[in-house]
């Protein structure tokens, strides 16, 4: 009799996961979800690094998945065509590491940080450019605007 039993229990949830599969939750879940394994295995690294169990090396690649997840969390939850604007953050999570590899690594090596804070740079300025490029050039030509008003009209000095 308990044998009828677990082999009825196994036959219903093969019987549920086939449908399911087959409705596509399956596909759905993983489409949304598939960013945080992402950010798990980027805290996973750090916790084994900090664990002691990892060298420091490893933040590197840690702080790279950290970051990466974070922004397909973004891109998942808005739509991929952020990307088109959010692409130099693919730099900056390489900056992050490299700068995480420098604080924690033993040997303190000038170059790291130097490496880390350029790319961080070049993130940064990549994405001003690119905000610089699409709505940002409406605020430079309002402000080019009101500056050539201004001059006109507010300076005049009344005789």
């Amino acid at each position: 009799m308990n044998n009828k039993y677990s082999a009825g229990i196994i036959l219903l949830l093969a019987g549920a996961v086939i449908l399911l599969g087959k409705w596509g939750v399956f596909g759905f879940l993983s489409s949304i979800f598939w960013p945080i394994l992402v950010l798990i295995s980027g805290i996973l690294i750090h916790v084994l690094y900090f664990g002691r169990v990892l060298p420091a090396i490893t933040l590197v690649p840690g702080g790279m998945l950290v970051v990466y997840a974070i922004l397909f969390i973004f891109c998942n939850a808005l739509g991929w065509s952020k990307l088109q604007y959010l692409w130099p953050l693919f730099i900056f999570g390489v900056a992050l590491g490299m700068y995480e590899y420098y604080l924690f690594g033993s040997p303190r090596q000038r170059y790291i940080k130097t490496a880390a804070i350029g790319l961080g740079v070049a993130s940064i300025i990549g994405l001003l450019l690119i905000a610089l490029w699409g709505w940002g050039i409406y605020v430079v030509a309002l402000l080019c605007l009101g500056s050539g008003l201004y001059l006109m009209f507010g300076t005049r000095k009344r005789r």
